[in-house]
Order: C-alpha cells, then structure tokens, then sequence
C-alpha cells in the first residue's frame, strides 16, 4: 500500500550530487567510513587515522584539523 507513495525521485540516495564523486573523494569518503567503523568518534583521532591510513590531502602533506575542516566544507559545498 505504501508503495505507490515512494515514486523514484524518494528513493535516489545520490539525489542531492551535482556530480559523480571523484577519486579522491571516494577514497576520502571509504577511508573516514573505515575510521568510523572502527570506533573513531573525535577529530584528532580521525586526523591520525587519515594520516596513517591515506588518502593525503590534496593542498598539504599531511591532515590537520584545520585543513580536514575545510576539505569537509568545501566537499559539503560542491
């Protein structure tokens, strides 16, 4: 019954995308899940996980707080 009320346009989980996610930002996005999957809940931790994990960032050579702030809201942006 409920059915007929779910049309495809409520069930595209990628509905918001303005584009197809790039390298990089897949690698990001399965790394920061891998962190979160392993009990990573706080900033610096996810920092260090990134850091020792990869992907690197793409303006500096490793992950601070302040650069992964910044990545996440101009990702967020896009």
């Amino acid at each position: 019954m409920q059915d007929r009320y779910l049309t495809p346009c409520y069930l595209d989980p990628h509905q918001a995308r303005s584009h197809e996610p790039t390298a990089y930002e897949n690698l990001l996005g399965d790394s920061i899940e891998r962190a979160f999957g392993s009990g990573i809940t706080e900033l610096d931790a996810l920092v260090t996980f990134l850091n020792d994990q990869g992907p690197q960032p793409q303006t500096a050579d490793t992950w601070t707080t302040d650069n992964l702030a910044e990545e996440l809201k101009r990702l967020a942006n896009d």
